[in-house]
């Protein structure tokens, strides 16, 4: 589970969606090396992921599964080369401006801001192992599922 700076949203619980934490304890975690990788998301928030539950989830011999934005990929590649690294990709540009406006939580400005960004993630798709299109849902799990050398759940 991602940590955030951000406050949470309608609906959202902590320790549920994410641990919502102060920019404080997020600059802790940072300095003493407890975050596997982290970022400055769309110039705003800071999210990370804590290392002590991934590790101890690797050392049991189960996968896991970050969702981290390009910036923690690069983070995450340079400390686990072994990794394999999913890109989760829209199915057309059109398609991602339509979910994003479709979702209402952000206004004009926040939606280009995460335009933005994601015209540089999408740039950096061949950086990774493995692109899974976004088109349907079901699909999409199924290959992830794959993907992390799974087999999907009919």
């Amino acid at each position: 589970m991602s940590a955030t700076t951000r406050a949470a949203r309608p609906g959202e619980v902590d320790g549920v969606h994410y641990h919502f934490i102060s920019a404080e304890e997020f600059d802790r975690l940072v300095e003493t090396g407890e975050m596997l990788e982290w970022a400055v998301v769309h110039g705003r928030n800071r999210y990370g992921t804590p290392r002590r539950p991934v590790e101890e989830k690797l050392a049991a011999g189960v996968p896991a599964l970050l969702e981290i934005d390009l910036q923690g990929a690069r983070q995450v590649r340079a400390s686990m080369p072994e990794a394999r690294f999913v890109f989760l990709a829209p199915p057309s540009w059109e398609e991602l401006e339509r979910r994003l406006v479709g979702r209402g939580t952000e206004g004009p400005e926040e939606r280009e801001r995460r335009l933005a960004t994601a015209r540089v993630e999408l740039a950096a798709e061949p950086e990774f192992d493995v692109v899974i299109v976004n088109d349907e849902v079901h699909r999409a799990t199924d290959a992830l599922v794959e993907a992390m050398g799974l087999t999907p759940v009919a």
